[in-house]
């Protein structure tokens, strides 16, 4: 099973920045989905931002224009810069992967954004 570990998470004021890796321990060219997910406390998980594997990606509306997800091949690593971080920014931050073929899929094991008013 593929392992994915989160790192980067921490307490950042309002309107500061924050990058989450994942790190992921095979070729990310065996993925057809990588994606962040995040999940506040009470709250639903809920999808932030998706890469495909041709690198086409798409954003929640409410991080839209301040968050970039991106995946770097030769590190086998996705990442996601977060800008311009509001409060109800504030989670646990999960890296996803979907398989090529299979559709198997993995979860990282999250990694907490917390961010002051």
């Amino acid at each position: 099973q593929v392992q994915l570990v989160e790192s980067g998470g921490g307490l950042v004021q309002a309107g500061g920045s924050l990058r989450l890796s994942c790190a992921v321990s095979e070729s990310v060219f065996g993925f057809a989905v990588m994606a962040w997910y995040r999940q506040a406390p009470g709250k639903q998980r809920d999808l932030v931002a998706h890469i495909m594997s041709a690198g086409n990606t798409d954003y929640a509306d409410s991080v839209k224009g301040r968050f970039t997800i991106s995946r770097d091949n030769g590190k086998n690593t996705v990442y996601l810069q977060m800008n311009s971080l509001k409060p109800e920014d504030t989670a646990v931050y999960y890296c996803y992967v979907r398989r090529r073929f299979t559709s198997e899929t993995s979860w990282g094991q999250g990694t907490q954004v917390t961010v002051s008013s």
